[in-house]
């Protein structure tokens, strides 16, 4: 896929902090609530990828703030999909206003966890790969 997935989100008043500003936890969740969509629209549901004893691990998280959001701004959030070699990949994300104005971008180190060994898996790529109906959702 050339393009990153993209969602758009409605920046809601109860997400709002004392200033009026979207609360700094929130464009997290909102990167969140993308990366779980994106796996979804490539066909990988929670309760599939959870099924086979394999979960997701954030190892780290850079947030860099670039405009502040406020209620009632719509926004996209992309997903892009890094794959290495090894026990890791990064996700990188954007949050942008519909005015194209660049609001937030987070980048992101994750593997899969083995929810039993509680050790990250080898090649989670693959994994995933095997999973998805739909793999160019997650950059394959």
């Amino acid at each position: 896929m050339a393009e990153p997935f993209q969602l758009r989100v409605v920046v809601r008043g109860y997400e709002l902090d004392t200033q009026g500003h979207l609360n700094q936890a929130v464009y997290l969740q909102y990167c969140e609530h993308a990366r779980w969509e994106s796996l979804r629209a490539a066909g990988i549901t929670q309760d599939r990828l959870i099924s086979t004893g394999i979960g997701p691990a954030v190892l780290e998280n850079t947030m860099r703030f670039r405009q502040e959001l406020r209620g009632g701004d719509e926004v996209d959030v992309t997903c892009k999909w890094i794959w290495g070699e090894g026990k890791i990949f990064h996700v990188e994300q954007e949050i942008r206003r519909s005015d194209g104005v660049l609001a937030a971008e987070l980048s992101s180190v994750a593997g899969l966890i083995d929810l039993t060994r509680r050790k990250l898996i080898e090649n989670p790529a693959e994994h995933f790969h095997k999973l998805a109906d739909r793999p160019e959702f997650m950059g394959f």
